[in-house]
């Protein structure tokens, strides 16, 4: 039998603490991942970096949602699209995805930018550290 799991400390909202990322863990669990190109991952780094050492977070919720839309935009079209490219389904099914992803990304990115907008510094803290576990 298990110990039941103990609760995370809360970090208060106040606090102006820099979140260190711990070392990474194995992963138990399954995962999939994708590949995005050179120009994004150093955007990523450089928006979460600033984010992170800035004495007030909240100042980079805009940089933070306009890069969770590009690395939303970035996964669907390596989920998705690549797969149709590399089945060779054609122009015409491509393109009809591609309007259509296209469509989820605005939708997914408006909500998202919404959220973001309303965190504090611990959450927008807590959303880069996710981010970066996820690039490591």
């Amino acid at each position: 039998m298990t110990a039941p799991a103990k609760a995370a400390p809360k970090t208060p909202p106040q606090a102006k603490a820099k979140v260190k990322v711990k070392a990474k863990a194995i992963a138990t669990e399954p995962f999939m991942r994708f590949y995005h190109s050179d120009k994004l991952r150093a955007r990523t780094l450089a928006v979460l970096s600033a984010l992170e050492e800035a004495s007030d977070p909240e100042e980079h919720r805009d940089s933070l949602a306009d890069l969770v839309v590009e690395l939303t935009e970035s996964g669907m079209d390596y989920y998705f699209l690549r797969a149709l490219k590399l089945a060779k389904a054609g122009f015409l099914v491509e393109q009809s995805a591609r309007l259509g992803m296209s469509g989820a990304v605005k939708l997914i990115g408006s909500v998202s930018r919404k959220f973001i907008g309303r965190m504090d510094s611990a959450q927008l803290l807590v959303v880069s550290r996710h981010i970066r576990e996820l690039a490591e």
